[in-house]
This record gives structure tokens, sequence and C-alpha cells, in this order.
């Protein structure tokens, strides 16, 4: 059976993942601003693999795998065979990430469907119920948001992002908290409710990313929280387009 090394490239974070034809078998994590050849050799040095299948959105970052594994690795493009239809007016715009969600909540729940992803950006993908990926949403991601506050202002603090205490912050970071967290919340929510809307049949709506347990917690519109639908994703591409 195939082996697979599968690679989520993002502004924040670069998971590794080691997959075969059926499943995902182990992950790894390294901070994207710490990605070397050195780091990723030390991540994967007790996994063996057949193919290398990389999707990234840092392409500066991208040279660490063509470094490491030449002509033998693909990377993720519309132009690959990825079992789903792409409406979409600059197809080579669209994120390897967003590509590989459309394949993975495809594959896992099927369509139509939203995927909704909380990255270093908060993206949302739609998918029609014919299997065809629509295009999306981009909005400001909620580290980014956060972060923007305690940057832009003399005395905001910089804050860990956790469930707020109440909606009414006693304190300075539980206000921030409020509005954070309550503010995404509805961001999410509405966004999700428009796309609805458009779409024809019983919707699925999937969450992935980093903060996808945190937000989804209290917004039941969310239905399912999958932290490995972009490696799921990227596993199918890599069976539909390596030789087996």
């Amino acid at each position: 059976m195939q082996k697979f090394l599968l690679v989520n490239l993002n502004n924040t974070s670069t998971k590794l993942g080691l997959a075969d034809e059926k499943e995902l078998l182990a992950k790894k994590v390294i901070l994207t601003r710490g990605l070397s050849m050195p780091a990723v050799r030390r991540a994967i040095r007790r996994w063996t693999f057949d193919h290398v299948l990389v999707g990234s959105v840092v392409p500066k970052k991208t040279a660490v795998f063509r470094n490491l594994f030449g002509n033998g690795m693909l990377e993720v493009t519309p132009n690959l065979d990825l079992g789903v239809g792409i409406d979409f007016s600059e197809p080579e715009g669209i994120g390897a990430d967003r590509l590989s969600n459309a394949v993975g909540v495809t594959t896992r729940y099927g369509s139509p469907a939203i995927v909704v992803d909380f990255g270093t950006a908060l993206t949302f993908d739609i998918i029609s119920s014919e299997g065809v990926y629509e295009g999306g949403v981009i909005a400001p991601g909620l580290g980014a948001m956060t972060d923007y506050l305690y940057q832009r202002t003399a005395l905001l603090p910089k804050i860990d992002l956790e469930e707020p205490v109440s909606v009414i912050g006693k304190t300075t970071k539980d206000a921030m908290l409020a509005g954070a967290i309550y503010g995404y919340r509805g961001l999410v929510r509405q966004i999700v409710t428009e796309i609805v809307a458009k779409l024809e049949g019983k919707v699925r709506i999937i969450a992935t990313g980093s903060y996808a347990n945190l937000i989804a917690a209290k917004l039941p519109e969310l239905q399912i929280v999958d932290l490995d639908l972009t490696l799921e994703g990227l596993r199918v591409i890599a069976l539909r387009n390596f030789p087996s």
C-alpha cells in the first residue's frame, strides 16, 4: 500500500501528515516562520513514504520542500485531478488549502457544503449540490483582528483567545475577549446564513482550522468540527494524482 507525505503550508503553521490509501496515520506541526529543511527532516525522520504532495499558500517557503524532494514532489493546483468541478473566474487564485478543503468535505460529508476555515484568514468555501466549487468569502482571521488591536492601540494588551466570562467585560481583557469571540460568532453566523440562502438542498457546514473548536462551541450553525479536513483533502488528491 502506498504512503504519502502531505504538506499543508499556511501563513502561520505548516501541518505535515503521513497517510496511506485509506487514512491519515500521523501528523506534525511546524510554525511556518521557523520552517526549514532541518526542521522538516527532524519532523519526518521516522516516516517512510512513496510520494510527496504539497499544498502551499506561502510561495517563498515552498522552496524548502522543492529543495528536499525535487521533481518527486507534486504541488496542489486547480489543474490536478481533484474530483470536484470549479466554477470560478480565476482558478489559479484559489489557495491550495481551499481546494483541499473542497475535496475533503465532498469526500467525507458530501455536498452541498460550506467549509469555514479559521486560519490566519477566515475563509468560507462553497461546494454546490453538483459537487462544484462555487467560490467563497474571505475575512480577517480571529488572531489577526485581536493582534491588530494590540499593535495599533497604546493601552490595550495582547490577549490569549478563550471563551469570555460574560458578554459584559469587567476587565479590559474580558471586554476584548467578549468583542472578539461574540463578535466573531456574529460574523460567522451572518455569512453562513447568507450563503445557505443561495444553495439548494440540505447544506453541510464544516468548521476547521485553529479556532474552529472555540468558535463552534456556542455556534450551532457550525455542525461539525473536523481539524483534519485539509489533510484529508490532500490525501484524496494524492490518491487521484499519483500512479498506483
